[in-house]
């Protein structure tokens, strides 16, 4: 059977008010609009839904049945199709992003805080956890997306650019470092070197012999995450390297962070999706934001 909605909404608002002219006003159509559509239902289904009379009109027995049941049908649609309204107009949402521990304890908060200005409706749910774990919570569907440094392709994750950016030496002040007009890696080798474990020494040893092939990294100290890093340096324990997104949670632990050549060494940092999936319309909004947000506040 081809009914249509317009037919079901004309019958509902005749069953409402007892009245053709009534429901007509309230569906802003003309009486012989709403008559048309009440025929066209009735040949659709066979059936007499509305009993006409020269005086006033009555629901027909199958009228009598349908009426609750096509009424609930249209006040859900209506609820799916207000839901999707708001969720379009951002008047509501819920965004998960994943987001190394570091990210999520620097730069992200600001932007969450920058956005809930802006959407109040919408809430971001922030995931932090290690880096190599981003990738994997935006395939598995945990997350809308994630972000963070650049690491194995794979097929199935979209990786778009969000900045790139080069280590900083982070040392005590009054270091001996903090003497040297340009600081350069093979300056930091004099010293004990805390370093972050997987990936991360793995990566920067290679940039770094690539670069210059005696400069070799050997950290007297691999930890989980940045801020321990950051707290050991804080103690006196030696030096480390940090990108300039994190330079809140450097002053926080009253560090000095300098810039480092000979050679640069940079990393890129991404925003990953899943490979042929669509955002929400909040997700699309926030990644939008974050991309804006990063443009507008060089590090």
């Amino acid at each position: 059977m081809n009914v249509s909605l317009r037919q079901l909404r004309a019958f509902v608002a005749v069953a409402r008010t007892g009245s053709f002219t009534l429901a007509a006003e309230s569906l802003f159509i003309t009486q012989s609009a709403l008559s048309g559509l009440i025929k066209e239902l009735e040949q659709t289904l066979g059936l007499k839904v509305i009993d006409r009379s020269t005086r006033r009109i009555h629901l027909s027995d199958v009228g009598r049945n349908l009426y609750p049941l096509v009424d609930k049908i249209l006040h859900d649609l209506d609820g799916i199709l207000d839901e999707v309204a708001s969720l379009k107009a951002l008047k509501k949402g819920l965004v998960r992003v994943a987001a190394p521990q570091l990210m999520a304890s620097t730069l992200l908060p600001e932007v969450i805080a920058a956005y809930a200005r802006v959407h109040p409706e919408v809430t971001i749910r922030l995931v932090d956890c290690v880096v190599e774990s981003v990738i994997s919570r935006v395939f598995s569907g945990e997350v809308d997306f994630g972000v963070g440094p650049e690491r194995e392709p794979n097929s199935d994750i979209a990786a778009d650019t969000l900045f790139e950016l080069p280590f900083m030496a982070v040392f005590p002040p009054g270091h001996r470092l903090a003497a040297r007009p340009d600081l350069r890696w093979a300056d930091l080798m004099g010293h004990p070197f805390i370093s972050l474990q997987g990936q991360f020494t793995e990566r920067l040893t290679g940039d770094l012999r690539q670069a210059v092939r005696d400069l070799t990294l050997a950290p007297t100290n691999e930890v989980a995450f940045m801020s321990t890093a950051l707290a050991m340096v804080s103690a006196g324990l030696g030096v480390t390297v940090c990108i300039p997104y994190a330079a809140s949670l450097v002053r926080l632990y009253r560090l000095e962070m300098r810039p480092l050549s000979d050679p640069v060494v940079a990393r890129r940092f991404y925003v990953f999706t899943r490979d042929g999936r669509s955002l929400s319309p909040a997700a699309e909004s926030f990644r939008a934001f974050l991309h804006a947000y990063v443009a507008e506040h060089p590090f």
